[in-house]
């Protein structure tokens, strides 16, 4: 058995990343101006801000075409792969994982296992690196698409956007009928149902930066205090690393036991987010999925989280 990991630019996987782990990465389209960028292939992280900032029009994200796909598919193939994991945005953000679905029941040169995560950025390169890291080590494909279940079933999200207006153009917001954030000049507090449909909502909402960031906290506080299993989460921004900065200085000093790190919300997400957006989303650390010698450790369960809050 030899297995492959592909995932699309949505998880902002660094080039370090994706050389050591050995993840390929399908860039997803943007569509500005009737022209066709390829995610952070064809428009940089800063510039695609930049032009965001400054521009009288406004972008659209699509899919990659069954062409696209279908070239990674043909690579593996003519090296000897016998099975691909992809992995893919959430689909409750992006019909792509549909498309990938269809695609894998016609496709019968390899066997395409395909992952929803139900979520993106960081949580979607958390899956996409444990999948390889358990490639590398030699785990089978049942294992690896347990762990991957078993991970999604321990992801939490939490972000604020500096303006709703993305969100409910592009309408990934999936209460925005009844949330009027930029009308009542407020800080919007918006997650994710990983463990359900994978939509983005706004679950709370304050009148200033300071109490919207103590909020986050204070979930990210109570929702991980149960938990019997180590934590690792990312913090992540829209071209605002001095915000980034002040995070990742504050939930060092306050939660010591908790890995942190760090990535970026990139271009086709930006699209949906705006610039100044932070986020943090947080999971059973993926060393915990190894003993100490390395090697896969077989049969994990972990809790759900329990994001009623």
């Amino acid at each position: 058995m030899k297995i492959a990991v592909l995932t699309d630019s949505s998880a902002y996987l660094s080039k370090a990343q994706q050389e050591k782990y050995k993840i390929d990465v399908i860039p997803l389209p943007i569509i500005w101006d009737n022209h066709i960028y390829k995610d952070l292939v064809d428009i940089s992280y800063e510039n695609f801000y930049k032009k965001l900032k400054n521009s009288a029009t406004l972008p659209t994200t699509s899919q990659p075409s069954t062409g696209e796909v279908k070239k990674y598919i043909d690579k593996y193939v003519a090296q000897g792969y016998t099975d691909v994991i992809v992995i893919p945005l959430s689909s409750g953000l992006s019909s792509f994982y549909s498309s990938l679905k269809n695609f894998a029941s016609e496709e019968k040169r390899i066997n395409i296992h395909l992952f929803d995560p139900k979520i993106t950025c960081a949580g979607e390169a958390d899956a996409a690196i444990l999948a390889a890291r358990l490639v590398q080590k030699g785990a089978d494909v049942d294992l690896i698409m347990h762990d991957l279940e078993n991970l999604r079933n321990t992801m939490g999200v939490r972000f604020m956007v500096d303006d709703l207006k993305h969100l409910r153009r592009t309408g990934r917001l999936s209460n925005a009928a009844s949330f009027v954030g930029s009308i009542l000049k407020i800080k919007p507090i918006l997650s994710m149902d990983v463990q359900g449909r994978g939509k983005i909502s706004a679950i709370a909402k304050e009148r200033q930066y300071k109490r919207a960031y103590k909020h986050i906290q204070n979930d990210f506080s109570n929702l991980i205090k149960p938990l019997t299993y180590p934590i690792q989460s990312t913090i992540f921004n829209a071209l605002d690393q001095k915000r980034e900065n002040e995070w990742l200085k504050d939930y060092k000093e306050k939660f010591p036991n908790v890995r942190f790190d760090e990535s970026i919300i990139g271009p086709v997400v930006g699209v949906h987010v705006g610039q100044h957006t932070i986020a943090m989303i947080w999971c059973r650390d993926l060393n915990s999925y190894f003993d100490q010698d390395g090697n896969p450790i077989p049969n994990i369960n972990s809790e759900k989280i329990n994001d009623n809050l």
